[in-house]
């Protein structure tokens, strides 16, 4: 057991390499998928929980006979033909109303879609279904010629899966891809179609125009999904899915991006409403800096709880969105050794800190001119199953957060104390734990809520405005963005942290420092937390 403490000096980072080239590069370079598209699919997938739905379906059943999706098509009465791509919303259309904007066939169509459950999955279901455990015939039946290993993505290293792997020439099958792409058929309208439908329910939120945007983004991908044939049964259908999930996956990379250019025109929205006009909001939302109370008659967003609830159930399905997506065009890519899809069956907490470690220094370093060092102590030699750029994105955002916290509260030029990270785990652990310390002047008690708030930031309002434009790449998370954002680093981290069972917790003492905790399910049994 590794137990030696590692330290990491800021003033010898090494040259910047983002994690997707590091720890999960899917995409080769001959892959028609770049590496951008990689950090899109593994990585940006978009906190807390949503209220289960009760009646979730169970997915390696339906992985059995997607064929479920004609049962579900009978039962409803036949599907109402419409063309795709011809919504539009009139700009002088302020969505109110139950989707009054929208052509009425549509409008019956997504209705009958958004109560039909939504089917949850866990993290283990998802790699014994890319394994091809859920098929009648197993990959162990079906050889590959060695000369043809690595056309599709094969089983890593499982317990629990019976393929002999070790010469590389089991890959997916057409049969795997068609199962899974035969799922996506069926489950994605339904999601898309729950967003939609919570989104229109939400008032004032929902007439804000970016808000109504993704509204129509999400409108059109549905129209697309409904248009492929329920039952995808054979190679070329397939492929032509999977280059429409790929264009949808694309389309909504921007989501997050353009759901905090919502939320800051709500925040102007509210303040202008109150006479505000500019006055600045409480600092201390998303970050570990105090910056007192002095409210000064501030709207109090956080207060705000249906709102709130709402923009969670959305980002917790939106990641779900992007994990399914994710993993099946990751299931199409070449191999790669201990991957099943975008899941990395020896995920190395120490490897992925190291990596947050050197993208916040640079961050740090780009505002401050340096950054404090990191020391890492603990399990250094654990791995287990898990999507390595969920973890990265928390772990990124807890220690950025704790750089500039120690920055700002020593000042700069100073001697800063070591930010400590601490991998705990044992062999009867039900969790994986990271504690991320630092020294930097903690959170008011007060404040402690609002960290958790998606519409607070202590970002100054012009940092703000450039964030809600910035999206080049059209990536949700980048290093390119300022060190102190939009304020949703830290909810979003959670919903990453519960998608999968576990959770991110925050203590703080006033005037000394912040301890940040992250829960992470070792055996990945828990099912994702779907929001009705």
């Amino acid at each position: 057991m590794a137990t030696a403490a590692l330290t990491i000096s800021s003033r010898h980072y090494a040259t910047k390499e983002m994690l997707v080239t590091t720890t999960c590069n899917l995409f080769g370079p001959s892959s028609s998928y770049s590496s951008n598209m990689f950090r899109k699919v593994a990585g940006s997938m978009s906190g807390g929980f949503g209220t289960c739905c009760s009646s979730h379906r169970s997915y390696s059943s339906l992985m059995h006979d997607h064929r479920l999706e004609d049962q579900r098509s009978s039962r409803n009465g036949s599907s109402i033909p419409i063309q795709t791509n011809n919504y539009s919303t009139s700009k002088n259309n302020k969505g109110k109303g139950s989707l009054s904007s929208i052509k009425s066939d549509t409008e019956s169509i997504l209705y009958k879609f958004s109560h039909e459950p939504q089917t949850a999955i866990s993290l283990q279901t998802l790699m014994r279904t890319g394994r091809g455990e859920f098929l009648h015939k197993h990959w162990k039946d079906e050889d590959t010629p060695n000369n043809n290993a690595g056309q599709h993505q094969h089983s890593s290293t499982s317990s629990d899966s019976d393929v002999d792997d070790d010469d590389g020439s089991k890959v997916a099958t057409e049969r795997v891809l068609i199962q899974v792409a035969g799922f996506l058929r069926r489950e994605l309208p339904i999601r898309l179609a729950h967003r939609v439908n919570d989104l229109q329910s939400m008032p004032i939120f929902s007439d804000m125009p970016s808000a109504m945007t993704v509204r129509d983004l999400y409108i059109n991908s549905f129209m697309d999904l409904i248009s492929v044939p329920k039952h995808i049964s054979n190679k070329q259908e397939e492929e032509a899915f999977a280059r429409l999930v790929e264009g949808i996956y694309e389309r909504h990379a921007s989501v997050l991006v353009i759901m905090a250019r919502a939320a800051y025109e709500f925040r102007d929205a509210q303040r202008k409403k109150k006479g505000m006009n500019g006055a600045t909001t409480t600092p201390a939302a998303g970050t570990n800096n105090s910056g007192g109370n002095g409210n000064g008659g501030a709207v109090e967003y956080e207060d705000m709880e249906d709102l709130h609830a709402f923009l969670d159930r959305f980002y917790v399905s939106r990641i779900g969105i992007r994990v399914l997506i994710g993993q099946y065009l990751a299931l199409r890519q070449p191999y790669m050794e201990n991957y099943v899809g975008i899941i990395c069956s020896k995920t190395s907490p120490f490897e992925i800190v190291l990596q947050a470690i050197d993208d916040a220094s640079f961050m740090c370093a780009r505002k401050y001119g340096d950054a404090p060092e990191v020391i890492i102590t603990g399990r250094k030699d654990l791995t287990f199953p898990y999507v390595p750029t969920h973890l990265h994105y928390i772990m990124l955002e807890l220690i950025k957060n704790s750089m500039r916290a120690t920055v700002d509260w020593h000042g700069v030029d100073s001697d800063y104390p070591p930010i400590k990270v601490v991998i705990a785990d044992g062999k009867d652990n039900e969790d994986v734990v990271i504690k991320v310390s630092d020294e930097g002047g903690g959170i008011p008690r007060s404040n402690m809520k609002r960290i958790w708030s998606y519409l607070f930031t202590t970002a100054d309002p012009e940092v703000q405005e450039g964030i809600v434009e910035f999206n080049s790449d059209n990536v949700d998370h980048s290093i390119d963005s300022p060190l102190a954002g939009l304020g949703y680093g830290l909810p979003i981290s959670r919903s990453y942290a519960r998608y999968f069972g576990g959770d991110l917790s925050i203590m703080s003492m006033e005037g000394y420092g912040t301890d940040a905790f992250v829960y992470l399910t070792r055996l990945g049994t828990s099912r994702e937390p779907l929001p009705i």
